[in-house]
């Protein structure tokens, strides 16, 4: 299975805002710490604000955050939310589908890859918070740590 640029960009996001929780991120900020497109970003972000997951503060000292705690951010539901479907071939409009085991043995995988997913929210993720807000400090410096300035 493979998920979606838009996917891999919305969990971007999140565990920048994750390892970010003291405060406003913008998006220029999250796309210069991961080198993509910020107009990406815009319609992730956008999408993110509309279905509850980030709250966005307009203004000059605005930008976006979290809209709820990290524990409260199921990863299964995410990436439900950002996937348009889980079709892993097209058994529709095959001949053999009455007669083929292939679309029960990939739902069953595809039911146990979201099981997987829903056991996980974004606190987990987040687990070496520090060492990743650390990450995002070198990235911002060219790859050189804090005590190399």
């Amino acid at each position: 299975m493979r998920l979606t640029r838009y996917t891999d960009y919305a969990m971007r996001v999140l565990l920048y805002l994750g390892a970010r929780q003291e405060r406003l991120c913008s998006i220029a900020e999250i796309a210069s710490a991961y080198d993509i497109s910020q107009n990406h970003l815009m319609k992730v972000v956008s999408d993110l604000v509309n279905a509850g997951y980030l709250v966005s503060v307009r203004g000059r000292a605005g930008g976006i955050r979290l809209a709820r705690p990290p524990a409260e951010i199921n990863i299964g539901a995410i990436v439900r939310h950002t996937e348009d479907g889980f079709d892993l071939v097209d058994c529709g409009s095959c001949v053999i589908a009455p007669a083929c085991g292939l679309t029960g043995a990939l739902a069953q995988a595809l039911r146990a890859f979201m099981a997987v997913l829903d056991g996980y929210t974004l606190e987990n993720l987040l687990n070496k918070r520090l060492d990743m807000a650390g990450l995002f400090d070198r990235s911002a410096s060219g790859g050189q740590g804090a005590d190399a300035l």
